[in-house]
């Protein structure tokens, strides 16, 4: 049985707070994080505005980065959306939430979610005592209906043997033609130039040069103060670029490929020379990045004058009106709300090689920046804005403004493009 509670009630607030958090973080979710993000923005929405159900317009513009003259009629990339969350949350309840004492739910047609105290005790009784009145109200016809029921009997009999052969036979042509499905289109598009190659791709992650312990305190190895450096760790690396791996093997995986990867501290100029490459993380910790072919209209640079000095920037070489000289997300001595990243898809040493470069001022901008090309409505944007139907994708620059919510990029969209044809 479920009792329906209203939401706004203070003494079960915390309840449905601890609820959302763990559907958030639940192995249901983990592999979506756009999926994370809507279910996050319609739970917020619904505990402080019960029974107020959102616009598609809303969450478009306000979670999935869509421009300002977003076309429900036209974009049905909400629906699908939460399509796709209604049935999360339908399989986290038959899985891991068989016990949660909330149920989370999103009744069809509307975009908001209820919440509900699950009762066991109760639900329990209530299924016993259907199933003795059940068994009374058979027991009473049965005097007149064994006949019917045992020649029904036979016949579903009969059908179930029917279906079990049936489906025994196509297991495997089911499970093949799941293993051989075809991608979404706007997958194939971008990532062709590293699907296509004889060898996988090469995913290069950044891991900084640290100096002293994590026991005592690290920081950033610095060669005008380290001159004789101690014991150097580059053995560590920010949660962005491993949520970002995880990401691209996800949709490598779909485009039945493999990916190679390795840490920037290990990769060499060799390696470089005849692969195509995928660097997750900025020049200020993906060392390696400073000695191929990289960006020319968006480059990394730490402020050397101003309140900001220190901090790392995104330096627009060339503004366009209206555009600032530097993108500059939150302080680094203040929590972090926005950030800013780099997609950039350049030639290699070999021109016939790709160099894609997904980085952040920070991880979490790294993360958003591989979210933002593993992400299928988020990449269709791109393309679009590239006029990749009609050309391919060219080599472009482009910078990301992303939105970060407790450590978490919660909207990502795009404010300055170039392609370098």
């Amino acid at each position: 049985m479920l009792m329906a509670v209203s939401a706004a009630q203070k003494a079960d607030r915390a309840l449905f707070l601890s609820q959302i958090e763990k559907i958030e973080n639940s192995h249901t979710l983990h592999s979506s994080e756009s999926l994370r993000r809507l279910f996050r923005y319609l739970a917020d929405h619904a505990l402080e505005h019960p029974g107020s159900p959102l616009k598609e317009y809303q969450i478009a513009t306000e979670v999935l980065g869509r421009p300002s003259d977003f076309d429900p009629q036209l974009d049905s990339a909400i629906r699908v959306q939460a399509g796709r969350l209604r049935q999360k949350l339908v399989e986290y309840y038959a899985s891991e939430g068989t016990d949660d004492s909330v149920q989370v739910e999103m009744p069809k047609g509307a975009y908001l979610l209820s919440f509900h105290l699950r009762t066991p005790e109760s639900a329990k009784l209530q299924t016993v005592s259907s199933q003795d009145h059940a068994a009374e109200h058979v027991a009473r016809r049965v005097p007149r209906l064994w006949v019917v029921a045992v020649v029904s009997l036979a016949v579903l009999l009969v059908a179930a043997v029917a279906v079990i052969v049936s489906l025994t036979s196509n297991r495997q042509m089911t499970i093949a033609a799941a293993r051989s499905g075809a991608p979404p289109a706007v997958f194939t598009t971008f990532w062709k130039p590293f699907v296509s190659a004889p060898e996988e791709p090469w995913v290069i992650f950044s891991n900084g040069a640290f100096v002293g312990r994590p026991e005592t305190g690290m920081r950033y190895f610095n060669p005008a103060l380290d001159s004789h450096p101690r014991v150097i760790l580059d053995h560590y690396t920010g949660v962005g670029e491993v949520l970002a791996v995880h990401d691209l093997d996800r949709v490598f995986n779909l485009l039945h490929r493999q990916i190679r990867v390795k840490r920037g501290s290990l990769f060499s100029l060799d390696d470089a020379k005849n692969n195509d490459l995928i660097f997750v993380g900025s020049p200020a910790e993906n060392l390696t990045l400073r000695d191929i072919p990289s960006t020319k209209n968006f480059v990394f640079q730490r402020l050397t004058t101003g309140d900001r000095r220190g901090d790392l920037a995104i330096a627009n070489l060339h503004p366009q009106d209206g555009e600032p000289s530097h993108f500059l997300g939150s302080p680094a001595n203040e929590s972090l709300v926005e950030d800013y990243s780099v997609i950039a898809l350049v030639r290699g040493l070999d021109p016939v090689r790709s160099v894609l470069i997904l980085a952040g001022t920070t991880t979490i901008g790294t993360q958003a920046a591989v979210e933002f090309v593993c992400d299928e409505n988020s990449l269709a944007q791109l393309l679009q804005k590239l006029n990749a139907a009609k050309n391919g994708v060219q080599p472009f620059e482009a910078v990301l403004r992303v939105k970060v919510t407790r450590g978490v990029p919660v909207e990502t969209s795009i404010v300055a493009l170039r392609t370098n044809r």
